[in-house]
């Protein structure tokens, strides 16, 4: 055989050959490339769950409030019922579809999420947790009484490796508390306050410890009034309901209202009018779609401003 032959096939064959391995190196590059990266985190039930670094399709229900103020947006948004969302949240939400609190398996399913986020255990209960990971991974969120919305956040900015960016809303938040306190010393100090719900013509109150609560008492160290240590006492719920009777004689300087009913009978009775502070013009009105009713970092500061402008 001709060895300038020989030495040319030999030359191409090499050739080939690298080339081979190149494609095949090019190709396992850009499939590590395109592969989802992934982390693992214990959730608060103690599942290992495969964390996607990057997730593009989240569903939190219940917990937009934390999602927004980390820079993230749900793919579906919480409602109850028709059109009753977190109406506080819709300048970053708007547009958002909705997806009922109970997470329905096929509703959950057509939005093709990449990630899960779980606000309660109650949500996973009967087998759902289980279902609900065949869609996606499936994180539920440190929950329960003693859970401060702090503590969801930083749980939450966990998840997407951001915790820095929880500690900042959280020391951002701090410094509102400090600001509001300062400039409203005078009308704080010795001061007492409590926060009621009107709803379906009956009134509810809300606990010491929890929601607008903890932020008028824990806060920003308004005093607590007799009825409304009386109702913590029992409470199960941020919410507790309590008689027009016994608001009739509730000793609070301030007085706070939700009201998602304008129309309710109790306004026009005698009792209401009675009450100290609604008497002595005290009395501060705000509307379902304010943040009074949620939690989280941006219904906590959106709850500040409101005591901010009603006690200037």
């Amino acid at each position: 055989m001709n060895k300038k032959f020989l030495a040319g096939t030999l030359a191409c064959l090499a050739f080939i050959s690298l080339s081979a391995c190149e494609n095949s190196n090019s190709s396992e590059s850009a499939s590590t490339e395109t592969e989802p990266q992934t982390h693992t985190l214990t959730d608060a039930q103690d599942h290992e769950v495969e964390v996607p670094d990057n997730p593009q399709r989240i569903i939190g229900s219940y917990l937009e409030d934390y999602l927004v103020a980390l820079g993230e947006k749900p793919v579906a948004q919480w409602t109850v019922g028709e059109g009753k969302i977190q109406e506080y949240l819709q300048d970053e939400l708007d547009g958002i579809p909705t997806i009922n609190f109970d997470l329905p398996y096929e509703d959950v399913l057509n939005f093709e999420p990449d990630l899960l986020l779980i606000e309660s255990d109650a949500t996973v209960e009967g087998g759902k947790y289980e279902e609900y990971e065949k869609i996606a991974p499936t994180y539920v969120v440190k929950n329960g009484t003693d859970v401060t919305w702090e503590d969801t956040l930083e749980d939450i900015g966990q998840v997407f490796d951001k915790e820095d960016e929880a500690q900042e809303v959280e020391a951002d938040y701090q410094n509102a508390v400090n600001d509001v306190q300062n400039e409203l010393q005078d009308e704080i100090d010795g001061k007492s306050a409590a926060v009621i719900w009107v709803t379906n013509n009956s009134a509810f109150m809300v606990a010491e410890n929890r929601s607008s609560g903890r932020l008028l008492y824990d806060d920003l160290g308004l005093e607590v009034p007799e009825l409304t240590e009386e109702v913590s006492e029992d409470a199960e719920a941020d919410w507790s309901q309590v008689s027009l009777e016994s608001l009739s004689q509730l000793d609070a300087d301030y007085l706070f209202l939700v009201n998602s009913d304008e129309s309710a009978a109790m306004f026009d009775d005698p009792l209401w009018e009675n009450i100290p502070a609604v008497e002595n013009d005290q009395l501060f009105e705000f509307g379902p779609e304010s943040s009074w009713l949620y939690n989280g970092p941006i219904a906590y500061t959106q709850m500040l401003e409101d005591v901010k402008e009603a006690l200037q």
